[in-house]
């Protein structure tokens, strides 16, 4: 293989698209985006009770409680601080 080119990356950037190929398909079914937008919204409102509850808390540390990813719940926390809900 070439210089600088990791073979091992490439391999997991193709699944990785592969991957994001079926989510935006399974979107596409309004019957379950709508299903994804209820438990979006119902999992912000969690996020809003636990900081409520404990104060303020790292996104790992409600990653940690809610079951999501760290860079998910940073998302989340993005989202809702964009919202003015935090």
């Amino acid at each position: 293989m070439g210089e600088g080119i990791d073979p091992t990356q490439m391999c997991q950037n193709l699944v990785d698209k592969v991957a994001q190929s079926k989510q935006l398909m399974a979107i596409t079914d309004p019957e379950v985006l709508v299903l994804f937008e209820d438990w979006l919204e119902e999992l912000e409102d969690e996020v809003v009770k636990l900081v409520k509850k404990h104060g303020r808390l790292d996104a790992g540390e409600l990653a940690g409680k809610l079951g999501l990813s760290h860079r998910g719940m940073a998302f989340l926390l993005s989202k809702l601080r964009r919202a003015g809900k935090l």
